[in-house]
């Protein structure tokens, strides 16, 4: 592997969600490997430093700005550090500048990579459209199931528009699942690679299991957001009921704007808040069966880190998850709600096929290596690098000078 130096532009960082997880890896992979990376992100803090081959460059979000979300911040004129950034990059010298998407950052980058004539490359991590149609979707009351589903698809098809033509900007492209390839293949007409994902098995590990109750623990870890559809918990929780169980409580790990509604209306339900490093593990490994209905995930971290603690997990058929679970071996893909409930309360009652696919859960996360996937990712920008970036002209300008 040739040592490239790479500017990474990262849309989250500092944040806690799967964008910001898989950044902290990219740099952990760059600094093992002794690759030369500058990580430029967003944050609250200014931020300059150095470990091993790693420069990391970090940014306030100021006002004026908006949230997207608890502790996701858009900065309208994080342009302030144009200049700073620019200067930043062109010392470090990148043979590719690679971002995660179209926000502040991402924009920013995009423009540098444009004035200093770096090879542009940009990662799909975030079905943005997705959550532009179940957030408006949100704010719209009385509308008829008809017209929302009308209405829903007219805006999840403008907002997939303009973010396609934004990654029209890179040269190649990188997304977590196939159907994402196709998808941006088709839309930009440019070559588009697998980037998967990884998972630490030893933090996220069954030995941190602590329980020994009979009760059955349903968890789930993520933002507490529209777009998670984290407000079918309490469909979920009353489907149960329904079918006679009783001996359950859910487990509800993360933050976000659907967190006071959610205590109102889930009866059988802890809240955890936000939990990292070990502590994360070990609630984990305390589930009997991970619940993730998100309909608009591209991977899903959290489901691989469901397996690698030996959790079976249930999941929608939208999106990147139904590519992580194998079905009937590793847990269920759900093809509907009321599926999605039958397959949770199946599991209740049914603690020898629990173990059995615990270990099956735990067997799929073991294949799953995040050196594999950066080294997967390094080796696309070196092909692409040679086959399409050897004219003079797109050789950047401090090697002309």
């Amino acid at each position: 592997m040739r040592q490239l130096r790479v500017a990474l532009f990262c849309c989250a960082y500092t944040e806690v969600d799967g964008v910001a997880n898989t950044m902290h890896h990219f740099e952990a992979f760059a600094k093992r490997e002794q690759l030369p990376l500058l990580s430029v992100h967003g944050g609250y803090r200014v931020c300059r430093e150095q470990e091993g081959s790693v420069q990391r460059l970090g940014f306030p979000r100021r006002w004026p700005k908006f949230r997207l979300d608890a502790k996701h911040d858009f900065d309208l004129n994080f342009w302030r550090y144009l200049e700073e950034i620019e200067s930043a990059v062109r010392e470090f010298r990148p043979d590719v500048l690679h971002i995660t998407g179209p926000s502040d950052v991402g924009q920013l980058g995009a423009l540098v990579a444009h004035r200093l004539q770096i090879p542009l490359v940009a990662s799909w991590h975030t079905n943005l459209h997705q959550y532009a149609e179940q957030r408006l979707m949100a704010l719209i009351p009385g509308m008829s199931e008809h017209g929302k589903e009308q209405f829903g698809a007219r805006v999840r098809e403008i907002c997939l528009r303009l973010i396609a033509r934004f990654y029209r900007l890179a040269r190649v492209l990188f997304a977590p699942n196939q159907e994402l390839i196709s998808e941006l293949e088709r839309r930009t007409g440019k070559p588009c690679y697998l980037m998967s994902r990884g998972v630490d098995t030893e933090l996220f590990h069954p030995r941190r299991r602590s329980r020994s109750d009979g009760e059955f623990v349903i968890g789930y870890v993520g933002r507490l957001t529209t777009e998670k559809n984290v407000r079918f918990l309490a469909d979920l929780e009353k489907g149960l009921l329904a079918r006679g169980c009783r001996n359950f409580r859910l487990s509800v790990v993360g933050q976000g704007t659907e967190d006071s509604w959610l205590r109102q209306n889930l009866h059988y339900a802890e809240f955890h808040g936000v939990l990292k490093g070990e502590r994360l593990g070990e609630a984990y490994a305390n589930f009997d069966v991970f619940a993730f209905p998100s309909r608009t995930d591209t991977f899903g971290n959290v489901v691989l880190e469901a397996l690698a603690a030996g959790v079976p997990a249930i999941v929608t058929d939208c999106g990147g998850p139904k590519f992580i679970v194998q079905e009937g071996v590793t847990g269920f893909v759900a093809a509907n709600d009321e599926d999605f409930v039958r397959h949770v309360a199946a599991l209740c009652g049914a603690r020898d096929i629990c173990r059995r696919m615990s270990v099956a859960a735990r067997q799929r996360a073991l294949n799953s290596s995040w050196d594999a996937v950066f080294r997967s990712v390094y080796e696309t920008y070196d092909a692409e690098l040679l086959r399409r970036h050897t004219a003079s002209r797109l050789i950047p300008n401090w090697v002309r000078a």
